[in-house]
């Protein structure tokens, strides 16, 4: 087909329809490993490379300095695709990365002592060792904080702040398992070599091109925003880059948000808890949004937030809020159905929807209230 927008849509098309009917005739109700798993991160490389090709038939004045960055000016060869595809440090639980990275690894690019193999081992090690302590700290606890505790009788005999506090504490330790996966990958990606990500200002080599998680955002953050930051990066940054960014045509980023996030669930899969859960962090964003504009504009609150005394007592709230809240989304993202999560959600009254939802009508009123108008400040000043 070319280099034409046919060949784009019918790539993305035909990737979606097969993944999909893969979910549906091989998904069960628990957690899958099966063929559908590395499948879905093939499904993204391929629609990327159909794009990236695409691009590169273009006027490069016509291209974003980042579609320029993406976009295949040749042809690549089937042998080509096929090292893409299913490099082994990446075909199973990723990351994302594009063609040309990839050539420029297959071309002995990505070192940082050119002429000569990457001195890459340090570096892979800490990653590698950054993982096994998120692993070993995963086998070990993992028998006594589980998703089927969610859904016993004495769970939901407990008392509310218990259940809360459950849901807390296993809404951050769920996340562990993947954070596992990802590092470890990464750190066979940086000893390859695909890890090398130029120099910084120090000259110090730069092995992050390849990572899926920024730990010590992800641990300290206490902002939603800052753990979607932290956490399945390359990810991420694929959709904001071939979906996202791609829907600049209907004119509404909230619109663009809301398809790409629909577009993240269908790619997990079919069950119902997948729409639930990135339903939640499209209501949780919006609000976050809405809180942090009314902080920043309010005399009154950001004096408030920047009283030192009282920014540790800041900080502990919104980690609490953060982490339960983060632990409500995923039961619906780790229970799959809609049978299950409703059971839980029902357990604590819906307490995640009815308190964001109630945020998103109270925050623009607290706005109006709260932040002067243009016409006063001028006035004060």
């Amino acid at each position: 087909m070319g280099r034409t927008i046919t060949a784009v849509l019918t790539t993305f098309c035909f990737q979606m329809v097969y993944l999909l009917a893969g979910y549906y005739y091989t998904a069960t109700g628990n957690y899958d490993i099966k063929w559908t798993m590395p499948h879905c991160v093939l499904t993204l490389k391929l629609i990327g490379l159909a794009i990236d090709y695409f691009d590169g038939g273009k006027d490069q004045n016509s291209l974003s300095s980042e579609q320029q960055k993406y976009a295949i000016r040749g042809v690549p060869s089937l042998l080509e695709v096929a090292g893409f595809s299913y490099f082994y440090g990446a075909f199973l639980v990723g990351p994302q990365f594009s063609m040309n990275h990839y050539m420029k690894l297959v071309q002995g690019q990505l070192t940082d002592m050119p002429g000569k193999t990457p001195n890459s081992i340090i570096p892979a090690l800490k990653r590698l060792s950054l993982g096994l302590v998120y692993l070993v700290g995963y086998t070990l606890l993992s028998p006594h904080i589980t998703e089927d505790y969610l859904l016993t009788e004495d769970y939901e005999n407990r008392p509310f702040w218990f259940r809360c506090m459950y849901m807390l504490i296993w809404g951050k330790f769920v996340l562990y398992k993947y954070v596992t996966c990802w590092l470890v990958t990464e750190g066979v990606c940086i000893l390859t070599g695909l890890g090398f990500n130029g120099f910084d200002e120090n000259r110090e080599a730069k092995w992050d091109a390849c990572a899926n998680m920024k730990v010590w955002l992800f641990e300290t953050t206490p902002r939603f925003t800052g753990t979607i930051n932290s956490f399945n990066i390359n990810t991420n940054a694929w959709v904001a880059r071939y979906f996202f960014k791609r829907l600049k045509f209907l004119g509404n980023k909230e619109l663009s948000h809301g398809l790409s996030l629909l577009f993240l669930a269908l790619w997990h899969g079919l069950h119902s808890g997948y729409l639930i859960c990135f339903q939640m962090e499209f209501l949780i964003v919006i609000v976050e949004r809405q809180a942090a504009s009314l902080i920043r504009e309010s005399p009154v609150l950001s004096n408030l937030a920047s009283t030192t005394a009282l920014q540790p007592f800041f900080y502990l709230v919104q980690q609490t809020i953060h982490w339960l809240f983060m632990g409500y989304s995923m039961t619906a993202f780790c229970l799959f159905t809609w049978d299950k999560w409703l059971k839980v959600y029902k357990s604590i009254y819906f307490l995640g929807h009815i308190f964001f939802l109630s945020l998103l009508v109270i925050l623009p009123y607290l706005h109006k209230a709260m932040v002067p108008r243009k016409e006063k400040l001028k006035k004060m000043e």
